[in-house]
């Protein structure tokens, strides 16, 4: 049975890619490799829209965001966390750990914050030194306008901006000088199309400027050490070397498909899936839904998880489901990264089989049929 992966990470990662880490290892401290790193963080500077240092870490997106933490902020400081899923109450806890004081902006899940729920926690507590969103919420595949909160953030206060962009970035419209934003955090297997193990942080000057006072303990996450080193296109520390040597080939496809037009692609994918679950009878769950990933609420005669397992063992498709009172609830569909909307169709054909095989009432080829119908009125 072939295996097919619409998960929001990993991702599928193209041939092309996989033959470019299995290149011959390079020593890191060599010209080969630093002419391979100058050329990727051009690229990465492309991918965030900006004039600004982006860092790459031998981590998961969340160790961005935990540099992100570290770098800018001090003990005792106050931020202000907008929570809305399982990756937003992460970004809780971490700073947390860290003896920073959050005031949560808690959103039901599935929902959205708005302008005057941010608006109001700003004027509400003056003393907040960093605002933090999460731009696509994975768990519940929910949109946040990051454009729009920095807007009222920037109006507002001096308060720095921290957005989670590990499922957007590169899947979802982001620019960061244009916006205003002071750090961005990515990881390599979302709409990068690499196996895990890279974090990518995009930093401001106001935040290289906030880590000359931060007082938290840091070492190997510290960007003011990274952004030193990438000037000179090399790490403080071993990089991962055959993952940046993936990276250049990766930002290469990005750059020829051109950013927007990937943009583009994402949400095409993202409105036909939507589309294809509302014809089978389903929900979409998130009520503004981003381009990432599709969250699926199912009906109480069905359990998500079966359609989860049903997918994975009988048809070789693995989804993701839902997290913790979500779980059963939920499935989630990613489009993120190396797909195009034929995928979709293929993701949706199996879908059907399954609703079909746990005997859910629809009308046979009606999820195909409605991304068929949509790709055709978008010629």
């Amino acid at each position: 049975m072939k295996k097919r992966l619409f998960t929001p990470g990993p991702t599928p990662v193209p041939e092309n890619i996989q033959l470019s880490m299995a290149r011959p290892i390079l020593h890191h401290r060599n010209k080969d490799f630093e002419e391979i790193f100058a050329e990727v963080n051009s690229n990465l500077q492309y991918l965030f829209q900006t004039k600004q240092p982006v860092l790459t870490f031998a981590s998961s997106g969340t160790g961005a965001m935990e540099a992100a933490f570290v770098s800018c902020l001090s003990r005792g400081d106050t931020i202000l966390n907008i929570e809305g899923g399982k990756f937003g109450e992460r970004w809780t806890k971490i700073p947390q750990a860290y003896g920073i004081e959050v005031d949560v902006l808690k959103i039901e899940w599935g929902k959205s914050a708005t302008a005057e729920d941010v608006a109001a926690r700003l004027k509400a507590n003056p003393k907040i030194k960093a605002v933090v969103m999460t731009h696509s919420e994975t768990s519940t595949g929910a949109f946040t306008d990051v454009k729009n909160l920095a807007k009222v953030v920037r109006d507002q206060s001096n308060a720095l901006i921290m957005v989670d962009g590990v499922t957007s970035v590169g899947a979802m419209e982001v620019r960061f000088d244009d916006w205003g934003l002071d750090t961005v955090a990515t990881g390599s297997q979302k709409g990068l199309m690499l196996p895990p193990g890279l974090g990518i942080l995009a930093v401001s000057d106001r935040a290289l400027k906030a880590r000359e006072t931060s007082d938290l303990p840091k070492f190997y996450f510290d960007i003011k050490r990274a952004a030193k080193e990438v000037a000179a296109n090399t790490t403080p520390f071993t990089p991962a070397v055959s993952l940046i040597m993936g990276l250049q080939e990766s930002l290469r496809m990005i750059r020829s498909e051109g950013l927007e037009n990937v943009w583009q692609r994402h949400a095409m994918m993202a409105e036909s899936c939507r589309r294809a679950v509302k014809a089978v009878g389903l929900e979409v769950f998130a009520e503004k839904p981003a381009n990432s990933v599709t969250a699926v609420k199912v009906p109480s005669s069905l359990n998500a998880d079966q359609i989860f397992k049903s997918m994975r063992g009988d048809h070789g498709m693995t989804l993701a489901g839902g997290q913790d009172h979500l779980k059963g609830k939920i499935f989630r569909i990613s489009h993120l990264g190396y797909y195009d909307v034929f995928d979709m169709v293929t993701v949706i054909a199996g879908l059907e089989k399954t609703l079909s095989d746990l005997k859910h009432p629809f009308s046979p080829g009606s999820g195909v049929q409605a991304i068929q119908q949509f790709l055709t009125n978008q010629n």
